[in-house]
């Protein structure tokens, strides 16, 4: 690689480093980071801090200030260049006479969508897509999907024994996993739109969803809190239902619910969506598309068995994060994290790719993508 290419890799490796800041505020926008280059030296640079926010190409150039005019420019994603909550960042960048605006990878927004290359490009503006494109194609990944898909990306969770196990037989769970694995979960429950379960975890834990404590410096949103649940039988006096004025509850009920318990539900402050289809796996489906159209970005669903089990058959899950208690439950009828159909062969098992492997207070945590 030569220095040039080295200088490159190097100023758009910080622009995906400031991208990440963002992650957990900005969505439904992509996070974007921005770096500002002149005579070899940083001068200016910012990211996208939060949705309705100033874009990372004018949070940079407002630090570059004239310094900016015949610059190098390193960003994530390709400018912008429609009005959204914010102007165009493409006329901003036209306006502080930048020279040359490296990208790492284009937008697949359809109001983009290289149109923002070609407008810079237009301008007199040399444009260059591709480094560190992988680096920023897996940073983006949920706002890809979101885009290009219509679905939100999603992320599985479970806290399991050493022998694949989440509760006893007689369904007690608490506690499989450790403080600190628990610490992590609601990191992920900050950082997400929805919280999504299956109707008989919600009977069986009496789970709030929530994350706490919910006055944590890095509580960046608040999750919906989902409750797949065809008949609509979610217990009035459960959590879920009687917190349902603080954080919202939305309950995915089949269409032909009965109509008494979906009004007993609605009357309690929750959300009823009926969702079409005959069978769990379309009912499930119809949920994905409506979370996409109120353009819900990252869903973290943890179980139970069923839920977990026809999204893999799916193949709707994105994400896992797996942590393993070094605890031994045994037993015929104690429940494993996923049932479904699953894989006929191992050959045709999912593999997780972008592994890491933690341990927290004993527990094995491992995360990666399907």
């Amino acid at each position: 690689m030569t220095k040039h290419a080295d200088d490159e890799a190097h100023y758009m490796a910080r622009a995906l480093a400031l991208a990440a800041g963002g992650l957990g505020s900005v969505e439904p926008n992509p996070p974007v980071g921005c770096v500002i280059v002149r005579d070899a030296q940083v001068v200016g640079e910012g990211f996208h801090p939060q949705f309705g926010g100033p874009h990372a190409e004018v949070v940079a150039l407002a630090q570059a200030g004239e310094q900016a005019a015949g610059a190098m420019v390193y960003a994530t994603l390709e400018p912008c260049c429609h009005h959204g909550k914010t102007p165009p960042c493409t006329q901003a960048l036209i306006r502080a006479g930048v020279a040359h605006v490296v990208i790492a990878m284009q937008d697949p927004h359809p109001q983009v969508d290289g149109g923002g290359i070609a407008e810079l490009e237009a301008a007199g503006i040399r444009c260059q897509v591709g480094v560190l494109g992988d680096h920023a194609r897996r940073l983006l990944a949920p706002y890809r999907k979101l885009v290009t898909t219509g679905r939100p990306w999603i992320i599985a969770k479970w806290a399991m024994s050493l022998d694949g196990k989440i509760a006893t037989a007689d369904r007690d769970s608490r506690w499989i996993s450790s403080e600190a694995s628990r610490a992590v979960v609601h990191q992920l429950r900050g950082r997400v739109d929805a919280v999504m379960i299956g109707s008989g975890t919600a009977r069986a834990d009496d789970p709030l969803l929530t994350a706490r404590p919910a006055e944590r410096a890095d509580l960046k949103r608040v999750a919906t809190r989902i409750v797949v649940d065809s008949a609509a039988s979610l217990a009035v006096k459960s959590r879920l239902v009687q917190t349902a004025a603080d954080v919202p509850v939305l309950v995915a009920a089949a269409a032909d619910a009965p109509r008494d318990a979906c009004d007993r539900l609605m009357a309690a402050g929750v959300e009823v969506f009926p969702c079409a289809g005959p069978d769990h796996a379309e009912r499930i489906d119809s949920l994905l598309a409506e979370l996409g159209r109120r353009r819900m970005t990252n869903v973290l669903v943890e179980g139970g068995g069923r839920l977990l089990g026809t999204l893999f058959d799916m193949t709707a899950v994105d994400e896992v994060h797996v942590f393993i208690a070094p605890k031994i439950i045994g037993g015929d009828a104690a429940p494993s994290p996923i049932a479904g159909a699953g894989a006929h062969r191992v050959a045709d098992a999912l593999a997780l790719a972008d592994i890491t492997i933690e341990e927290l207070d004993g527990d094995v945590y491992v995360h990666g993508r399907v």
